[in-house]
């Protein structure tokens, strides 16, 4: 049996193609490059009952995925997050379906692990031995340790005021961990810079084409969750967005190949925090691409992305499903969070609060109807985030009751 039936790179800017087996960063015009598959042979060959026994990893889904030497990868245990019944929640919205898709349970932490198990794993593939990576935290973390797993060094520049606990993640890992007073956009420029004349990888935000292939089995398994069906309306507390155009990746695929059908797709919604929503401003006025945002700044460290590369992607994303993009304020996410705890029992990071935000108003004003399917993503685990919440506890002498 065909490992993977991946077929080569390909730029959605200008449509140049190229090859899987050399290592590739941007397109000759700047665009991210995206990964391509054999679909009619794969629609030919196979049918997902080729799943029923593998494993409950996102490597079941090997076909779709760009790695052609199982040798190479590079793994513990990620994937298959389980898809949460938020049923009080949803019934005080007036929600009948609504479910959370657990992140948080992924190896590190947070769903940037999808992202770098494949992406380490292709890099190992390619005879690299050497990453570099700005990061907000948890991407950091999450491809620190994989390629620690991977016998690979990494260099990770990070803000200063980035969670601790992404930082301490780092540091164990043995990576060379940098410290900077700026945005993940300044970072960004460092890694940039310095990977000149060196052999490293520089593996930020679609900068490379691999890590979207791992985010996007959140969007295989949500489908094989739903029974090869989707739910009507999936929200992503967007950022770089990797996840979100991945997702939208992954059910065009899947209909390319015949596993879900043709006319559906849900309609996604892009959630940004009020100081830092480049997305929603572009949505608002009907434009393909972003603007800088000046002076980003939201306690949802994980989104405050200025601008992303890939925002063309997102756009398109939003514009082609019918979606929305939607931006929530820094107090209404902290009150989501409790909320989400109180009523579910849920500890969830500020950007998957985000999402329930977002849920609470987009039902309000009925772009979310009663009946619909709704599935929010958290992205990571709220104990990751400890400074995010005010403990008031009243404090007992030795020997006093309740």
């Amino acid at each position: 049996m065909t490992f993977s039936y991946v077929s080569h790179l390909f730029c959605p800017k200008c449509s140049l193609t190229c090859s899987s087996d050399q290592v590739r960063n941007l397109c000759v015009c700047g665009s991210p490059l995206l990964v391509s598959y054999h679909y009619p042979k794969m629609k030919e060959e196979l049918s997902h009952d080729i799943l029923k026994d593998r494993q409950p990893t996102l490597w079941r889904y090997h076909e779709l995925l760009p790695i052609k030497n199982p040798d190479y990868i590079t793994s513990m245990g990620e994937g298959m997050t389980p898809i949460v019944a938020m049923n009080r929640y949803g019934q005080k919205l007036g929600i009948q379906h609504l479910w959370m898709k657990d992140e948080g349970l992924l190896p590190t932490g947070s769903f940037k692990a999808r992202g770098a198990a494949v992406g380490v794993s292709k890099a190992k593939e390619l005879g690299l031995s050497e990453i570099a990576m700005p990061t907000n935290g948890n991407a950091g973390a999450a491809w620190a340790l994989y390629a620690a797993r991977a016998g690979l060094k990494s260099h990770i520049v990070m803000p200063l005021d980035a969670p601790l606990i992404t930082r301490n993640e780092v540091s164990i890992s043995g990576a060379n961990l940098y410290l900077m007073d700026g945005l993940i956009s300044d970072a960004g420029k460092v890694v940039a810079e310095s990977v000149q004349g060196k052999d490293w990888f520089d593996v930020s935000t679609l900068k490379e084409p691999y890590r979207i292939e791992g985010k996007k089995t959140m969007g295989f398994e949500i489908a094989e969750q739903f029974d090869w069906q989707v739910p009507d309306v999936i929200l992503y507390p967007t950022g770089g967005g990797v996840g979100l155009i991945g997702i939208y990746k992954a059910f065009k695929e899947l209909i390319e190949i015949g596993w879900l059908e043709q006319d559906k797709l849900p309609r996604l919604v892009a959630v940004q925090a009020k100081g830092c929503a480049p997305i929603v401003k572009a949505f608002e006025n009907n434009q393909e691409e972003s603007e800088m945002w000046p002076n980003a700044s939201t306690a949802a460290f994980g989104i405050n992305v200025p601008k992303a590369l890939g925002d063309f992607l997102i756009l398109e994303a939003i514009y082609e499903t019918n979606g929305t993009a939607i931006a929530i304020e820094d107090g209404e996410i902290s009150a989501e969070q409790k909320e989400i705890a109180e009523l579910e029992g849920a500890f969830i990071c500020p950007e998957g609060a985000a999402t329930f935000a977002a849920v609470k108003k987009l039902r309000a004003n009925n772009w979310i109807q009663a009946q619909e399917k709704v599935v929010c993503l958290n992205t990571g685990m709220g104990i990751k985030y400890p400074e995010s919440v005010n403990v008031l506890a009243p404090t007992l002498e030795v020997g006093e009751h309740l």
